[in-house]
């Protein structure tokens, strides 16, 4: 009986020990197979890869052997090259198959649809493709919109000068050979001769604008700040074209609040000023009236000075109203030659107005005249808001004024009337 009870423990005791064999073998086989989670894992990427990607201002995307987005950057997700975990462009995709097959680093620039904007706005973008590592490949894509847009407006810039230049020039030349041909006919020496001086003062005043152009867009007008009267402002603006108008018989009134002051660089603030009234004579009819008012206007962050300059002219129509602040853009092109405008005036005010925290808005109406109203910081406002600091201000009514410095084509007001005549 108890030799039966002993084998009996000893086969059971066997048995156990194959049964926990078994166990240990099929728990190691079990932790080496491969499971759904381990195959998906994403690829490691080599050390300090990943610390250099997120400090590129590039778009980076890592792809691995089947094209799946290991890593992939803020930016490139913004410009919409990796969705759903995915390289959405197609020609990226192949390129960076043609990389892992033979291992050479592709360039190309690509103009990709721009997502949401529904107007078939291209994004010109650099694609460069290099091998990361045996299984790696690594996408850096430079977004080139910018570039190319400033690229653009520097081309049209210079075909504009270049044309612009080319028509006083050549006029000179043909008038010269005139003259030549004319030497012994007083009258049309004479004749010719007036019509040079012209053309000279035409090309004069051309190159003294992109001049002033290049100043204030380069410059920092509160670098030469100062406190400027707007009465002063006005009487200069008046005189520079007191001729002009008394020409045509138009007349100049200024009014509104006396007594304002404005912080900034004086020469440009003139120069401003000046345009809009010389533009506002040179579009009016003759015996009209050219108005040139200023007021203090109570803004959330400030008071702001607003000086409007209203006319009777040929008025401008909306479509105009969104380009008259462009380079050479000009509303009569006809008029613009007869006056000797260069189509840069308002080019100057946009930026001015801009550089001194202000803006610029026009009112409008095809035959009924224009509003050109200039906002800008009063005096206390902007040398506070320059200096970093409060400072006391100019007058009693200066407080700190901000304003978002756009420039925009229509006016939120309704513009006031030229203020009567002054005896």
């Amino acid at each position: 009986m108890n030799a039966a009870v002993a084998a009996a423990a000893a086969i059971a005791g066997v048995l156990t020990g194959v049964i926990a064999a078994l166990a240990f073998r099929w728990s190691e086989r079990e932790q080496k197979r491969p499971t759904r989670t381990s195959l998906h894992t994403d690829p490691v990427l080599p050390p300090g890869v990943d610390t250099v990607l997120s400090v590129l201002r590039s778009s980076a995307v890592v792809l691995d052997e089947a094209d799946a987005v290991v890593k992939a950057s803020s930016a490139a997700y913004a410009l919409g090259l990796v969705r759903g975990g995915k390289l959405a462009v197609e020609p990226m995709i192949a390129m960076a198959r043609d990389t892992r097959r033979d291992g050479e680093i592709r360039q190309v620039e690509l103009d990709l649809p721009r997502r949401g904007t529904g107007r078939g706005e291209a994004l010109a973008v650099s694609a460069r493709v290099a091998p990361l590592g045996s299984r790696l490949v690594l996408l850096l894509v430079e977004d080139l919109t910018e570039a190319r847009r400033i690229e653009a407006v520097r081309r049209d810039f210079v075909a504009n000068v270049s044309h612009e230049l080319k028509t006083p020039v050549g006029a000179l030349s043909l008038l010269s050979e005139a003259v030549m041909g004319a030497s012994d006919d007083p009258e049309a020496v004479e004749r010719f001769a007036g019509r040079m001086q012209i053309e000279a003062t035409r090309l004069t005043n051309l190159v003294q604008e992109l001049i002033d152009l290049s100043r204030v867009q380069n410059d920092d007008p509160l670098e030469d700040a100062e406190p400027v009267r707007v009465d002063e402002l006005v009487a200069e603006a008046i005189d520079r074209c007191r001729h002009q108008a008394g020409t045509k018989q138009i007349t100049m009134a200024a009014g509104g609040t006396a007594d304002l002051r404005l912080w900034g660089n004086r020469g440009q603030l003139a120069a401003a000023l000046g345009n809009l009234v010389e533009n506002a004579v040179n579009y009016s009819p003759a015996r009209t009236r050219v108005g040139i008012a200023a007021r203090r206007v109570t803004a959330p962050g400030g008071d702001l000075v607003e000086i409007a300059v209203t006319d009777q002219g040929i008025g401008i129509s909306d479509k105009d109203k969104e380009r008259v602040f462009e380079r050479f853009y000009r509303v009569d092109p006809a008029r613009s030659r007869a006056t000797g405008g260069t189509g840069l005036g308002l080019a100057i005010v946009k930026h001015v107005a801009a550089s001194h925290s202000g803006e610029v808005t026009v009112w409008s109406s095809e035959g009924q005249g224009s509003t050109f109203t200039l906002r800008l910081p009063e005096a206390g406002a902007a040398r506070n808001r320059a200096a970093g600091s409060q400072t006391p201000g100019l007058d009693e009514d200066d407080e700190t004024g901000q304003t978002d410095g756009t420039t925009t084509v229509s006016s939120p007001y309704e513009p006031f009337s030229a203020p009567e005549v002054h005896p």
